[in-house]
């Protein structure tokens, strides 16, 4: 059986690590991106089953990338936990932002999982 790979998208590098930390401990293929721009070129070659993706990026807007993932029948339906400081459960979908789920900063490393998992294809 592979590993179900994760994609994360995040700017601060020890979030990034901490999170991709968690995800190796639970058998999961990880790749980590610091920068928004490169997503769907990436996507292309590492194929990931879910994205965790930061809303507020250096380079990007998590919802300009969001909506670039979601018009692409290739990559239209990977499910998307988007993460944000800036924003709270009640007010992140600005926009009609079509999120999978999402996760506030900071956040409770069990929520994560919780929430990742609830994501995995079946």
């Amino acid at each position: 059986m592979s590993k179900k790979k994760i994609l994360v998208i995040e700017d601060n590098h020890a979030i990034l690590d901490v999170i991709t930390l968690i995800l190796q401990s639970e058998a999961f293929e990880v790749s980590g991106l610091n920068r928004g721009l490169e997503m769907m070129r990436h996507i292309e070659t590492f194929e990931p089953h879910v994205i965790v993706m930061d809303i507020m990026l250096p380079d990007s807007d998590g919802r300009t990338l969001l909506k670039e993932l979601r018009g692409n029948p290739q990559t239209a339906e990977i499910p998307v936990l988007m993460i944000s400081a800036r924003y709270h459960s009640g007010n992140y979908d600005e926009g009609g932002l079509k999120a999978n789920d999402f996760l506030a900063k900071p956040f409770d490393i069990d929520a994560l999982m919780d929430k990742i998992y609830a994501l995995l294809p079946k």
